[in-house]
C-alpha cells in the first residue's frame, strides 16, 4: 500500500525562480507517505496540477522591471495586479534498487513536464523618467495592460533519495535540481522554464502503522539557485516544508488533509536585482483523497489534494489542485502461515 503512495508523492516539478515572486520549488509537492519504503523496479507517475494566483505590489513591480517596462533611469510609482493561471502535466519515472545502498533504499527518476501558462498584468504608472541636460526630466504616466501566454516544455528534473525503514517509522533524503532546458525568454510575461539552474536538497519522516491507519508525514528541503543569465538576477536561498496527514479507511482508500510552508531565506541579488531583498513567503493547506487499486498486476495509486494559500509576502497566492495517478510494482503477496496437521 506505501509503495504506490510514495511513488507518487516523490515526484519533483518546477515553477518560475523568486525573481518575479515565484519560487523552483513547487509547493505541495511532497505529501502523505513522502519517506515510506517503495517497491524495487519501476515506477510511473503522471500529474495533473492546476493554479490560479494573483498578486499585486511589489510583484508586479518586479515583473515589469523583469519584462523591460521599467527603465532603469525611471522613478516610478506603480498601481498594478499581476494573474496567473498554469495548467500543466508532469511525467514522472523513478527506478528503486533491490540492493540496499548505505543500508537505506535508493532510487533514481526524471521529470518533465509540459503544458500552458497564462499570465496578464494590469495598471497604472506615474512617474519621472530621468535623461541628460539640456533634456532634464521628464513625467511619465501610462496604463498597462499586458496578456501573455506560452505553451511548451519545461526544464528537466533529475531526482535521487534514499529511504530507511524501522517498524512504523521511515527517514529519508533526497536531491534534485533543474536542467534549464525549457520554454524561457527573459522579456516574456508568462514562461514554462526558469531560465537557469538550481539544487534542492533535504529530508522527511513518514509516520505509517497499518494496524490503525494513521500516517503522518513531512519534508523539509532547501534551495539555492543559481544565477539567472539572461537577466544577471541571482534569487536567494529557499526553504520548504511540506506535510500530510491521513487516516486509512481501508487498504484501498485514504482521507486526509495536506499542507506546506515556503519561506525565502537569502535575499536576492546579482547586477540586475532592482528591486532589493525581496524574500517571498507562502503557507497553504487543504484536503486530500486516495484510492489504490490493482492494474493488472502492477499496483495503481490515484490521489486528489487541493491548498488554498495564505499569508503571502513578495508572491503570488490564490490555490492549486493536483490530480496524480501512479503505477508501481505490487507489493509481494502476505506470507501465509502453513497450517499444523493433526491426527
Amino acid at each position: 500500500m506505501a509503495a504506490a503512495l510514495a511513488a507518487a508523492v516523490s515526484a519533483s516539478t518546477t515553477a518560475l525562480a523568486d525573481e518575479s515572486g515565484v519560487s523552483f520549488w513547487l509547493p505541495g509537492l511532497f505529501g502523505s507517505l513522502a519517506a515510506a519504503p517503495q517497491q524495487p523496479g519501476w515506477s510511473l507517475a503522471s500529474i495533473y496540477y492546476h493554479t490560479s494566483v494573483s498578486a499585486g505590489g511589489n510583484v508586479a513591480r518586479a515583473r515589469e522591471i523583469q519584462i523591460g517596462r521599467i527603465p532603469a533611469n525611471l522613478t516610478a510609482t506603480l498601481d498594478a495586479r499581476v494573474n496567473a493561471r498554469a495548467d500543466l502535466g508532469l511525467l514522472n519515472a523513478t527506478y528503486v534498487f533491490a540492493t540496499p545502498v548505505l543500508g537505506g533504499q535508493a532510487s533514481v527518476g526524471l521529470l518533465g513536464l509540459y503544458g500552458k501558462n497564462t499570465t496578464s498584468l494590469d495598471g497604472s504608472l506615474t512617474g519621472t523618467l530621468t535623461l541628460p541636460p539640456p533634456i532634464g526630466p521628464i513625467p511619465v504616466s501610462r496604463f498597462d495592460s499586458i496578456t501573455d501566454s506560452t505553451i511548451g516544455f519545461g526544464d528537466l528534473i533529475p531526482q535521487f533519495s534514499l529511504r530507511w525503514n524501522a517498524g512504523v517509522h521511515n527517514y529519508m533524503t533526497y536531491i534534485t535540481g533543474d536542467i534549464p532546458v525549457g520554454a524561457y525568454q527573459s522579456t516574456r510575461l508568462a514562461n514554462i522554464g526558469i531560465g537557469h539552474g538550481a539544487i534542492d536538497a533535504g529530508g522527511g519522516y513518514t509516520y505509517f502503522n497499518p494496524t490503525t491507519g494513521h500516517e503522518f508525514s513531512g519534508v523539509l528541503g532547501f534551495t539555492y539557485n543559481f544565477e539567472n543569465p539572461d537577466t544577471n538576477y541571482q534569487s536567494g536561498v529557499d526553504m520548504h516544508f511540506d506535510w500530510g496527514a491521513s487516516q486509512f479507511l481501508s487498504k484501498q482508500v485514504q482521507v486526509g488533509l495536506v499542507g506546506y510552508l515556503y519561506q525565502q531565506l537569502g535575499c536576492d541579488s546579482g547586477t540586475g536585482d532592482r528591486v532589493g531583498c525581496f524574500r517571498s513567503r507562502v503557507a497553504g493547506i487543504g484536503p486530500q483523497v486516495g484510492f489504490i487499486f490493482p492494474v493488472g498486476d502492477m499496483q495503481g495509486y490515484l490521489n486528489i489534494k487541493g491548498y488554498k494559500e495564505f499569508a503571502a509576502e513578495n508572491r503570488p497566492e490564490g490555490w492549486n489542485t493536483w490530480v496524480t495517478f501512479a503505477i508501481s510494482p505490487a507489493p509481494p503477496p502476505a506470507a501465509v502461515p502453513p497450517r499444523r496437521i493433526t491426527k
